[in-house]
């Protein structure tokens, strides 16, 4: 009889989605995905978890669509209870596996962090967080000190070209055709 060797912990662990709600009475959870489209999120397997601080790989039973929602069962979390001990859990796996992109496409992972100046070359601060806002991708930039402008954070809409001038992840730095009085 072989037995499956467990999957070693992600090295570089990404966040794709969290475990929400149990849902009825026999283990199921609702998962809200990270993912662009949301199913993909059972394309990367296996799922690890962090729980009292250790890594523990999940086993999907299965997933399925209930309403908006999609729901998973974990496999050895059988009723309500059980699975409710995995609500707001995140969903990490190895960055590794996530696909090659398109030159000029990026993952907001990676953005994370990058020092961001404009074409005069004044620092605007580093990119601390990301917003979808359906038109467009926003880059939230924080300076570490109110500057000259009284602006600690901006918010700096990621168009290609038009904002956004260079991307260099090696240097992490990002380019902007952007006014600092903003």
């Amino acid at each position: 009889m072989s037995k499956q060797l467990a999957a070693q912990p992600p090295v570089n662990p990404i966040v794709l989605g969290k475990m929400g709600a149990a849902y009825g009475i026999r283990g199921w959870l609702k998962v809200f995905s990270s993912t662009e489209d949301a199913e993909s999120i059972f394309d990367y397997q296996p799922w690890f978890i962090q729980r009292a601080g250790k890594w523990h790989q999940v086993e999907l039973e299965g997933w399925k669509h209930h309403n908006q929602d999609l729901i998973i069962k974990v496999k050895g979390f059988d009723d309500r209870d059980a699975a409710a001990q995995l609500t707001n859990c995140e969903i990490k796996v190895d960055s590794t596996q996530l696909p090659a992109l398109d030159n000029g496409d990026y993952y907001w992972k990676d953005l994370m962090g990058c020092q961001v100046v404009n074409l005069e070359g004044y620092e605007l601060g580093k990119v601390i967080d990301l917003m979808e806002t359906g038109s467009n991708d926003v880059l939230v930039v924080k300076a570490n000190l109110k500057d000259a402008f009284g602006a600690q954070e901006r918010l700096i809409p990621f168009l290609d070209e038009q904002v956004i001038k260079k991307v260099d992840l090696t240097t992490g730095l990002i380019e902007v055709d952007w006014d600092p009085g903003f």
